[in-house]
């Protein structure tokens, strides 16, 4: 398998704990680089993996696990660990895996997955959904659905994934997370294959010519998997549209790389507000 034969990357840098007395990578440890690049590959596949495997009423069991030795990662190292799932039989998946070190391959693995009923362990069939969710990635397929529109339409899937953010993993107060502005908001939802929402945000117009951007909110588990930059472009992308020039959003200051990363830069001091530190932010739009 060659770099070129993978669409999914996960990059880890090998740590002080992980290798053994010969200064190489311990053996052991290369399972847990595959397993650890499996949970990545959820992410890509815009799948929170307990809330899917729910739906999918079943979950994965490994079954059999092998690894090829090429060459040894060696402390410090940076790997990329393409992994792909390579079959899919009537109850059964393989995932095959490779180890670069740059362009040089170090090691090939696979992992062979049972779908069986999370009670009886027993195995089952491939849910439809899920073999096409795995097979259109496979093929290059997108994974997320966007959708915009008023908030009589979407306040039910926006406001449940606002809920679960915001006011119960940062305590907001439900009183102060949702206000008059949402009825005259354009907002903006990302679903999975799934139909489940996976990243939400709104837009308003704080000016002529200057959109604002809020509530932004994207499924814990699925942070830094490029979710939260689809859906932030896709609101941009409606802003230019109705004509805005600039856009602005109050960013909490654990979120303001991500914004850098989508050309924001720092407009002001820092303030807080609903007792979390946030700083003002900017952008200027190439009309659409």
């Amino acid at each position: 398998m060659h770099r070129k034969d993978y669409r999914f990357f996960h990059r880890l840098r090998v740590r002080w704990a992980e290798v053994d007395l010969q200064k190489i990578v311990f053996n052991a440890h290369y399972l847990m680089y595959f397993d650890t690049a499996v949970a990545d590959y959820w992410r890509a596949l815009a799948l929170p993996y307990y809330d899917a495997m729910h739906v999918f009423d079943g979950d994965l069991y490994v079954k059999k696990a092998t690894v090829e030795f090429h060459a040894s990662a060696r402390l410090d190292d940076r790997l990329d660990i393409g992994m792909k799932c390579s079959r899919i039989g009537t109850s059964s998946m393989a995932f095959h895996g490779t180890i670069f070190r740059g362009d040089q391959r170090l090691i090939d693995g696979e992992l062979l997955y049972v779908f069986a009923n999370p009670e009886t362990q027993k195995s089952r069939p491939v849910p439809p959904a899920f073999r096409a969710i795995l097979e259109g990635f496979e093929a290059g397929e997108g994974m997320l659905a966007l959708r915009t529109g008023p908030w009589a339409e979407l306040q039910e899937p926006c406001s449940r994934l606002r809920t679960q953010v915001f006011v119960q993993e940062q305590g907001i107060p439900a009183d102060e997370e949702y206000d008059a502005q949402d009825a005259t908001a354009l907002h903006a939802l990302a679903l999975n294959r799934l139909g489940q929402p996976v990243a939400t945000a709104r837009l308003l117009q704080q000016a002529p010519g200057v959109a604002l951007i809020g509530r932004v909110a994207v499924h814990p588990v699925l942070r830094g998997s490029g979710v939260g930059r689809e859906l932030m472009q896709a609101v941009m992308q409606k802003a230019r549209e109705r004509g805005d020039r600039e856009v602005v959003l109050n960013a909490q200051t654990s979120a303001e790389r991500f914004y850098l990363g989508l050309g924001f830069q720092r407009n002001g001091p820092e303030f807080e507000e609903v007792g979390i530190p946030h700083v003002p932010m900017r952008r200027t739009l190439v009309p659409a």
